[in-house]
């Protein structure tokens, strides 16, 4: 079960980095809006990764 929560998070971290693509994309090209929805994404992905970070030692400190 752990697992599929692992793997969950996992795939909405992929799936958010694929949506910042385009947006990093077109602030690097003078779009200031997309580089509002940019930053915003990043620190998203920033939390998010925080807490796949806390899953995976809670799982293995589960497995001890």
């Amino acid at each position: 079960m752990a697992n599929s929560n692992i793997l969950e998070l996992w795939k909405e971290i992929q799936t958010l980095v694929e949506s910042l693509d385009l947006d990093v994309t077109k602030n690097a090209s003078g779009n200031a809006s997309a580089g509002v929805r940019a930053r915003r994404g990043l620190r998203l992905l920033k939390s998010k990764s925080a807490e796949l970070v806390k899953t995976t030692i809670a799982e293995e400190k589960a497995k001890k």
